[in-house]
């Protein structure tokens, strides 16, 4: 199977690149830490909305309308206020390393935040946030409807780096013109060589065999010689490349 008929990438990655011309990768979160998110948001939202209770419960009329304006701003403003400041994400996200970032990478701004709070409605559906947790499943940047929606992800905090430098090989060009987002697949790959079993290393470059220029004297069987030649080719080490 060649790359381009790969379902995904090697890596869950998110390139994307500046105005500068500085690409970035960010690595969406999947379901599971935003569900642990969600759980430790929704113990601190809870926690605050029984206090506030135990106030309310003494001030009668007045306590009521306290109670009902409270649960409003927690349950809709929350999130909001928390993604639009300097922390990037409620306090449950924070705890996992994660952050609401717009699709460039930009820091989310008002109109998205609201949005894809507002739309939480139908993520919800038809219960347990059944559709959000579906879309975020097979959508290949784990995005529900709300991040769809607004043009924004969940990322981890932390940049994502290669795991080393790349194993030598002769440069040589790929096949076919790849975009930014194959180009990192591959590099990130190679990154990670030492890393990975001979066994597993063959196996995943299998995947990208499609990109790399069959000649006579290659090797057969020899798929990850192959593709490390294109990582180098791309990563600028060009000199002495056989055309």
């Amino acid at each position: 199977m060649t790359m381009s008929q790969a379902a995904a990438p090697l890596d869950t990655l998110h390139a994307v690149e500046t105005p500068e011309g500085i690409a970035l990768a960010l690595r969406p979160a999947g379901i599971v830490p935003r569900l642990l998110a969600y759980a430790i948001d929704f113990l601190i939202r809870l926690g605050l909305i029984w206090a506030i209770l135990m106030v309310a419960v003494f001030m009668r009329g007045v306590g009521a309308a306290l109670f009902f304006i409270s649960w409003f701003a927690l349950e809709w403003l929350y999130p909001v206020v928390f993604e639009l400041s300097r922390m990037g994400g409620t306090p449950g996200k924070r705890a996992l390393g994660l952050r609401v970032v717009m699709d460039s990478g930009l820091p989310v701004t008002p109109a998205a935040a609201l949005l894809r709070n507002l739309l939480r409605v139908a993520d919800l559906m038809p219960g347990f946030y059944a559709l959000g947790a579906v879309a975020i499943l097979l959508n290949k940047d784990c995005k529900r409807l709300g991040d769809m929606a607004a043009g924004t992800l969940v990322v981890y905090d932390d940049a994502a780096r290669l795991s080393g430098e790349l194993p030598a090989a002769a440069p040589r060009p790929p096949a076919r013109l790849l975009t930014a987002r194959e180009q990192l697949a591959i590099i990130t790959w190679a990154g990670r060589a030492h890393r990975l079993t001979p066994e597993r290393l063959d196996e995943l470059a299998l995947l990208a065999d499609g990109v790399c220029a069959r000649r006579a004297d290659d090797p057969a069987g020899n798929a990850s010689t192959r593709l490390l030649g294109v990582a180098n080719w791309l990563s600028g080490r060009r000199g002495g490349a056989p055309q």
